[in-house]
């Protein structure tokens, strides 16, 4: 049987890293979001602080962070964009050939589109994430409206210029869940029943 590889998108304040790591918890699985970043920093002889941006963005500044002489890389003062991705791409698909593994964002569903993935999208209503927010991280409801908004809206961004397609669209993925229904650890044992159930997990 293949490696167990599950790429996790999700709505910002919907819990979908905390569900992801619930899963890697349950499943004894690594899970890969800024480590992801760091391997790929490491292994590309790139300093780790060139790919801290902690979400999905456009156009790393690499006046600061540039290490080992690779400039062929530079541009201006600025990392190619799709120089970028394609390093992460290298990187998401090694780790999925290496062994088990749950990958958080990064259009990891499609860069290992011709693997047998479990893909899910964490969603929840409008009013819950950012009521959770507020919770979790002590924003006022405007301030949370508002990084939600740009969070979402780089997310999106992001994905659909690097796939083509559509982010956050129900056909992308086997699996869409409302986390507001079932709460991080319920969320995080359905995924794991259907992935069972749908032979996509060991």
């Amino acid at each position: 049987m293949s490696n167990t590889i599950i790429n996790v998108g999700r709505q910002f304040g919907s819990g979908g890293g905390y569900i992801a790591k619930a899963v890697g918890a349950r499943l004894g699985i690594p899970v890969y979001d800024n480590e992801l970043i760091s391997k790929a920093a490491v292994e590309n002889g790139y300093s780790k602080t060139l790919f801290d941006t902690g979400e999905e963005k456009s156009l790393f500044s690499v006046s600061s962070f540039f290490a080992s002489g690779r400039l062929s890389y530079l541009n201006s003062g600025y990392m190619n964009d799709n120089t970028l991705f394609n390093i992460q791409s290298e990187v998401i698909r090694k780790i999925a050939d290496d062994g088990d593994a749950i990958i958080i964002g990064r259009c990891a569903d499609y860069i290992l589109r011709e693997l047998p993935c479990l893909n899910v999208f964490i969603c929840a209503p409008w009013d819950f994430r950012i009521n959770r927010l507020c919770e979790i991280e002590g924003l006022t409801p405007y301030e949370a409206e508002k990084l939600m908004r740009k969070k979402d809206r780089t997310r999106e961004t992001y994905y659909n210029y690097y796939t083509f397609g559509e982010w956050g669209k129900a056909s992308n993925y086997q699996l869409c869940l409302d986390s507001s229904i079932l709460g991080i650890d319920g969320t995080a044992e359905y995924i794991i029943d259907f992935g069972k159930r749908a032979g996509l997990i060991k």
